[in-house]
């Protein structure tokens, strides 16, 4: 199979993954769990994966040099990145964390510019926005949809999460030019361990474990191991082959993914003409945005 194929396929199952996390992380958070407790659990579960895989299969060594990126990445995409997301979660509702997290791509697409260099074409603006259309139509008129005082110290932290990962995705390109996709995962991880460790050590020792209910350890399992371990795995491998415009704008197709997996796992909701449309301005977007870059449609 193509390679390009490949990497959209790993986006879209990364995607998919995402679409559900939502609603399982506020389940669990903070009625049984608090948000930073829950973040070292998902840190240092999936170090602990990622460096028994990497023992494994993977035998490679970083050059010095590039540990001050890595200790980058793992702040600002490990760190921050969950810190941030599960707290400002916490306090808002799934609904506005997705849409906050719209402004994703364009920061991904400024960032790119500058930092890599890359063009911003017209297919990318156009993409972009078709994105955008999409993602806002079906997630502003939907019922649970609320802005308000109560919600705006999570939807700050939210926003702030989204400009961490895309400086994560930016920073982590080149060096996906030079290692295996498990090497820089593990090292990022345990940088990143090591800094949630003092914000998340006092909150997990206070968790009831007899507490929990069994449909919360599915809950906690699924974030570990899908939103977590494969999730990262599969983000980082896709930007192998695509570049962080288009490994971003797949961030619009989580809401829409999400209310299909409403619509037909759990039949709580309905597959109406504004789902549809939302769902084809997405898609058309990605499609655009993953259109490689041409000279002419640059005007003079």
């Amino acid at each position: 199979m193509n390679k390009t194929i490949q990497a959209h396929l790993a986006l879209l199952t990364a995607n998919i993954i995402y679409g559900a996390n939502y609603s399982i992380m506020k389940e669990v958070m903070p009625a049984y769990i608090q948000p930073f407790a829950f973040v070292l659990m998902r840190v240092g579960s999936a170090l602990f994966l990622f460096w028994i895989v990497s023992s494994l299969f993977v035998k490679e060594k970083i050059d010095k040099s590039d540990f001050p990126r890595i200790a980058l990445l793992g702040f600002f995409g490990v760190a921050l990145n969950q810190l941030l997301f599960l707290k400002g979660l916490s306090l808002t509702s799934p609904i506005n964390a997705s849409i906050i997290m719209v402004s994703n791509p364009i920061i991904v697409l400024l960032a790119a510019a500058v930092v890599l260099n890359e063009k911003i074409s017209l297919s990318k603006i156009a993409g972009i926005t078709l994105g955008i259309a999409g993602a806002l139509l079906l997630l502003l008129f939907n019922k649970t949809f609320s802005l308000g005082s109560e919600t705006i110290a999570g939807d700050i932290l939210i926003l702030i999460n989204s400009a961490s990962w895309a400086i994560y995705i930016i920073l982590v390109k080149p060096l996906l030019k030079k290692y295996n996709t498990f090497t820089i995962v593990k090292w990022v991880f345990l940088f990143g361990f090591i800094y949630v460790l003092p914000f998340g050590f006092s909150e997990f020792k206070q968790i009831n474990w007899t507490a929990m209910p069994s449909n919360i350890w599915w809950d906690i399992l699924f974030v570990v191991l899908a939103s977590t371990f494969f999730a990262y795995i599969l983000n980082t491998y896709a930007l192998r082959a695509l570049s962080p415009a288009v490994v971003s704008i797949y961030i619009y197709l989580q809401p829409f993914l999400a209310a299909l997996i409403a619509v037909f796992y759990y039949h709580n909701d309905e597959l109406d003409i504004r789902k549809i449309i939302s769902g084809g301005l997405i898609i058309a977007g990605v499609y655009l945005v993953s259109q490689p870059f041409k000279k002419a449609e640059i005007g003079k």
